[in-house]
């Protein structure tokens, strides 16, 4: 009789530690008889397969928004009658975590399987059982972690273990529950950040979360995962905020880890241009805090990154030794000790400080989410569904809607690249007026040989390139198509004195215009520059024609979108990274 559907036939491996066990018992057969040599050749490379890709090749992370892990606990706790459960959204913190700290003490669920639940709630829970039933037949090889986004507070992270025991996720070892799958935190905003060693301060000391640590780690060394989110800090603070607040972050967050004895493992979400984090990784790698790579790493790889890298085998390759190398050489580096030089963190604190005043003067002035729905071309971006995400998280127009991925094409679409260098130009002037000393601290950080500091020179170079690729003669062009002249007038002419501002610090960092400093890159940059003119030019065009048939129903904006939308891919291709 054939087995059902689902089901491994019977004699199969059910998971891959049953087919490595088998492989050492041939193993040691071999060597047992003197045949190290069939062993070596023809048992080990089949091990190392099997250790490193199982039977799934990738591990699935399972991520959800705090947001919407709230409203899912909000229709549970309605459905069990109790008292202000619709409100649990806006409940304090102190009051959810007492009433989720509560529900894990107890083993009945909020709902039965068949129960109306609501929307959110049976999505959640019904995601969770898939999960059950996957690792009830497979284990949990094939799966990575229930990632929070937008973890704002501890309780989000312990709403979790409370959606998991209605699912039947949850584990129990006597009195003790624990769950099978990594809980991980992503820590995205400049506010999340700096709270972030607090909520994992606190989620570290529960009992649940030691117990499913240890259990995951089977004898091991217990690791916390922690996703950091280098595209939506950009999108909230500004290039040089964001980077510094990931930094401090990650400093701190190592620290909690170490007083809990338990190693975290930081996932580095970063997107494919400089204004959602990205950059040559073997500066990356070098500029994280000391003590935060502990001998492995996550990174994310997005959009045209992933065939730039990894189409070409010999590409690919090459780019994966590049990670292997530079993660090995910093986790080396790192067990010498080390701290970051006196008084620079101080300095990059105020640097930090002024950027996000500069950046927020911008994003929060009157008029600006019309200027940038209209100077760039978001809104064709936004029909294009190409995102593996819609745009906006709940379709509202509102600049925190918006998705950092559309955020960041848009502006490099229209060559402000305004997520790359925005405010950094403000931040290092002020520190020439204001502490002269502190600035000339920051530029042998940047050019000295040995006074050289990775951070430092990592951000700024990165800046320089963001900085070289916007091009003011194209912004204005853009530009025009924002109808209110005077918004038009007072933000172009903002963006446009931040730009010159960069310009003029970004040269006395480097001794010399920033051309002549990094000619190759320039060089590249202005031949792709020549290309893209009258692609803008067109586009420009385009975007006028599709707006006034769309303003005037007439039909002629659908035939339009889809020329509009090759000129989004033409300029995307030709810039190399725009998302």
């Amino acid at each position: 009789m054939p087995p059902a559907e689902g089901e491994a036939p019977k004699g199969a491996y059910r998971q891959a530690g049953e087919l490595e066990a088998d492989l050492l018992r041939v193993r040691a057969s071999l060597q047992a008889i003197g045949a190290e040599r069939l062993a070596q050749t023809d048992v080990d490379p089949v091990l190392r397969l099997v250790r490193t890709f199982g039977f799934h090749l990738a591990r699935v992370d399972i991520r959800q928004n705090s947001a919407f892990h709230d409203r899912a606990l909000a229709q549970l706790l309605t459905l069990a009658g109790i008292k202000g459960g619709a409100d649990f959204p806006s409940w304090a913190e102190p009051r959810r975590r007492e009433l989720l700290a509560r529900e894990l003490a107890v083993v009945r669920p909020f709902a039965h399987p068949r129960d109306e639940t609501g929307p959110e709630a049976a999505a959640v829970l019904g995601c969770y059982r898939v999960l059950v039933a996957e690792i009830e037949r497979h284990g949990t090889g094939g799966l990575g972690a229930l990632i929070v986004s937008m973890t704002r507070s501890a309780a989000d992270l312990f709403a979790v273990f409370v959606l998991a025991r209605d699912a039947g996720l949850l584990r129990r070892d006597g009195p003790q529950v624990w769950c099978p799958l990594p809980v991980v935190p992503l820590f995205e905003t400049i506010e999340d950040l700096r709270a972030a060693p607090e909520i994992l301060d606190a989620f570290l000391r529960e009992p649940i979360v030691r117990h499913s640590l240890e259990r995951q780690a089977d004898d091991g060394e217990p690791v916390q995962q922690v996703m950091i989110g280098y595209s939506d800090s950009g999108k909230d603070g500004g290039f040089a905020a964001s980077f510094w607040a990931l930094y401090r972050a990650q400093r701190a967050l190592a620290d909690i880890g170490a007083r809990h004895r338990v190693r975290i493992r930081f996932f580095h979400g970063r997107g494919g241009t400089i204004g959602r984090g990205a950059g040559p990784n073997h500066r990356f790698l070098a500029a994280l805090p000391p003590g935060t790579l502990g001998g492995d790493l996550r990174v994310t790889e997005q959009g045209e990154i992933i065939a730039q890298k990894y189409a070409n085998r010999v590409t690919a390759v090459n780019h994966l030794e590049l990670l292997l190398a530079g993660t090995l050489g910093r986790t080396l580096r790192d067990r010498r000790g080390g701290e970051d030089p006196a008084p620079l963190p101080e300095i990059m604190d105020r640097l930090a400080e002024t950027s996000l005043r500069a950046y927020r003067a911008l994003v929060e002035a009157p008029g600006f989410l019309s200027f940038f729905e209209c100077a760039t071309p978001i809104d064709a971006i936004e029909q294009s569904r190409i995102g593996s995400r819609p745009a906006r998280r709940t379709g509202q127009r509102t600049l925190q809607d918006l998705r950092a991925i559309p955020w960041v094409f848009a502006w490099n679409q229209a060559r402000f690249v305004l997520p790359g260098w925005f405010g950094l130009g403000t931040a290092l002037q002020t520190l020439v007026d204001e502490a002269p000393e502190a600035f000339d601290a920051l530029l042998r950080a940047k050019a000295g040989d040995g006074d050289r500091w990775a951070p430092f020179h990592y951000m700024a170079s990165n800046a320089a390139t963001a900085w070289a690729q916007a091009s003011p003669e194209i912004m204005r062009l853009y530009a025009e198509l924002v109808p209110d002249d005077a918004v038009r007038g007072r933000l172009l002419q903002q963006i446009l004195d931040e730009h010159a501002r960069t310009a003029e610090v970004l040269e006395r960092l480097y001794g010399a215009p920033l051309a002549e400093a990094r000619p190759r890159i320039h060089r590249v940059l202005e031949v792709r520059h020549r290309a893209l003119v009258p692609l803008h030019h067109h586009q420009v065009g385009l975007l006028q024609r599709w707006r006034a048939a769309g303003a005037a129903g007439n039909g002629e904006a659908d035939a339009l979108l889809r020329t509009l939308l090759l000129s989004v891919n033409a300029i995307a291709g030709g810039l190399g990274a725009t998302g």
